[in-house]
């Protein structure tokens, strides 16, 4: 009798662990975020991978999906008005502010998904 071969099992690419839930698709969601400012269509991509991710994942994994999704949001609002409020030039100073804001929201994200620490207050408007 012939042995038949099988293949053995199919798992992901070890490049694809950042598009499942979990510490890795956090992280690429932040530096999404990040790099849109110089691309804004990857920020885009991380909104969508974040609420594509939310409610998969562990409770501590689950406060950086809230955090990441409020911090895009929150600063598209702000970007918006920024925008509005340049005819009374008080725009540019605010557009500032928000870049800034939401780059630290960032930056502490992926600091407290680097030690496997939950965002403390994820809906909150602060750090």
């Amino acid at each position: 009798m012939s042995e038949q071969h099988t293949p053995p099992p199919v798992s992901g690419r070890e490049t694809d662990k950042w598009l499942s839930p979990g510490k890795p698709n956090v992280q690429a969601i932040y530096v999404l975020y990040l790099v849109g400012f110089v691309i804004g269509i990857t920020a885009l991509i991380g909104i969508v991978l974040a609420y594509m991710n939310r409610g998969k994942s562990e409770a501590w994994v689950e406060t950086h999906y809230t955090y990441a999704i409020r911090t895009f949001w929150i600063g598209m609002v702000g970007a918006i008005v920024s925008f509005f409020l340049l005819f009374l030039l008080i725009g540019f100073p605010l557009m500032f502010a928000v870049a800034v804001w939401v780059i630290v929201r960032c930056i502490f994200g992926l600091q407290q998904i680097s030690r496997n620490e939950p965002i403390a207050r994820p809906e909150g408007w602060w750090i």
